[in-house]
């Protein structure tokens, strides 16, 4: 029997992804968003929800672009804190050690030692309710050589991204392989 929670928002997994801006004065910034995800193939998008109170949301509506960079569980703990305070107070850069790298193909900055990185510029606003969401197209992917396989594609067991749980507040790593896509199933399709 299963049990109601009531409307939640639950999924498994909620990715961790630093999204980095820049403000009108040219100042880079980094937040951490669990809401988001890819959301098309063609052209490739990511949404990203983020609260109109953040200083992200306020350099999102100027510049109109963002990178999402994809920590490696050893940078749990500066992912984390990229969560706990506001840019508005704080220079995440500087507290962290880690490094505003300037994008090259949107007005963003990313976190260098972060190991996947996204460029995008927003193509779609949307008012959801308590947040807004920013679809972008991605024009750019960029990884550290070392955690591409012998075919020069990610290798998601080299670069090690781990997820959050809201209901629960917790991190958990993408954990081990389990079959091949469109294969699986295989043996079930008529």
């Amino acid at each position: 029997m299963k049990k109601s929670l009531g409307a939640k928002p639950i999924l498994f997994p909620t990715p961790v992804l630093a999204v980095g801006t820049y403000d009108k004065e040219g100042k880079p910034n980094v937040m951490i968003v669990a809401w988001g995800g890819i959301c098309c193939s063609q052209p490739p998008s990511i949404a990203i929800s983020v609260r109109k109170a953040t200083y992200t949301y306020s350099n999102l509506m100027d510049k109109k672009a963002f990178t999402v960079s994809i920590p490696s569980e050893e940078q749990l703990k500066e992912a984390d804190y990229f969560g706990m305070v506001s840019g508005r107070q704080e220079d995440k850069f500087k507290t962290t050690g880690l490094t505003p790298e300037k994008a090259e193909h949107v007005d963003a900055p990313y976190v260098k030692e972060f190991p996947l990185i996204l460029e995008c510029r927003v193509n779609h606003i949307i008012e959801v309710g308590l947040h807004t969401q920013f679809i972008g197209e991605i024009l750019d992917v960029k990884v550290d050589e070392d955690k591409l396989d012998e075919n020069k594609r990610p290798d998601v067991e080299k670069i090690k991204p781990f997820f959050f749980v809201p209901e629960t507040r917790l991190y958990y790593g993408t954990g081990r392989f389990l079959g091949k896509a469109f294969a699986a199933g295989r043996d079930l399709k008529k």
